[in-house]
């Protein structure tokens, strides 16, 4: 951190396998490089198993910054999650649920999401009664979301989410999956706080960056994306938080850089872009489950 400056770090859709063991080091060591905190906006593992979280926890190893993250629906597959939340914790990240944290002055608000879709073609609560789970899990997450932004009492907010609150940022999706990338209700929350921006991951083919309905930045970072966006460059976002009072009425001083660009291959062998965006592992049945 420099001059009152945060750079803040964010990438989802890791996909870690059990096969991923050296896959993330250079992608990690680019990060520490660029940002002084690192988010991770869930889909950290394939199938949610616990010797994929260790693989990962030891890519992780030699991240000497702070890193918060959520889960996402990968890391629930295996019905293993809590094993894999304490082995990831056990490494040194904070895994967000509801919760909160506050990593060098910025408030971190961390919920996965669900899905329902968007605006007035989102699922309502009406018929049979798993429709009405299904919208009763998008509510919960949402809530889950406001009363970890209602514990803040930093400046800067920032809401980490695995599901998109927005449609924008699923757009570039086949249009039948978008009830399954995001659901209109997550923004409801970001609304009623002061968000200086919004990350999420999910969806592989969509949009880099969006807003809510009142001007929040949105960015899906997830890695896939990312790879493809932005050819040749390392994966991830890196967003400049001013650090310091607002005034009233002062936009939130928050705003995007471009991912770096890795340096000529003959500099090191880590130098070269991360083998894992080649490969993250998915399955077939992510046409709709991503």
């Amino acid at each position: 951190m420099a001059d009152g400056i945060v750079r803040v770090a964010a990438i989802g859709d890791l996909h870690c396998t059990k096969t991923s063991q050296g896959a993330f080091q250079p992608l990690f060591s680019r990060i520490a490089e660029s940002a002084d905190v690192l988010l991770m906006a869930g889909d950290l593992t394939d199938y949610g198993l616990p010797d994929e979280a260790k693989i990962l926890a030891r890519e992780l190893s030699g991240l000497r910054i702070p890193v918060a993250a959520v889960l996402g629906n990968h890391d629930i597959e295996s019905n293993k999650e809590s094993e894999v939340r304490q082995i990831l914790c056990d490494a040194g990240m904070v895994i967000l649920d509801g919760d909160a944290c506050e990593l060098q002055g910025i408030g971190i608000a961390g919920a996965k999401g669900f899905g329902g879709g968007f605006g007035q073609r989102a699922l309502g609560p009406w018929g049979e009664t798993i429709i009405k789970q299904f919208v009763r899990e998008a509510v919960d997450e949402a809530l889950k979301l406001e009363a970890a932004l209602a514990r803040l009492r930093t400046t800067h907010l920032i809401a980490l989410l695995h599901y998109s609150p927005v449609q924008r940022t699923v757009e570039g999706e086949p249009l039948e999956i978008y009830p399954f990338l995001g659901s209109s209700r997550l923004e409801e929350p970001i609304g009623r706080y002061p968000v200086s921006l919004v990350v999420h991951g999910h969806a592989h083919r969509g949009s880099p960056e969006g807003t809510t309905r009142l001007g929040v930045p949105v960015y899906n970072v997830s890695m896939p994306l990312l790879t493809r966006a932005f050819a040749g460059k390392f994966p991830f976002r890196v967003f400049e938080v001013a650090i310091g009072e607002k005034q009233p009425g002062e936009p939130t001083p928050a705003h995007s850089t471009p991912p770096p660009r890795p340096v000529a291959a003959s500099a090191s062998a880590e130098s070269a872009p991360p083998r894992a965006a080649a490969a993250t592992g998915r399955r077939a049945t992510d046409t709709v489950a991503h």
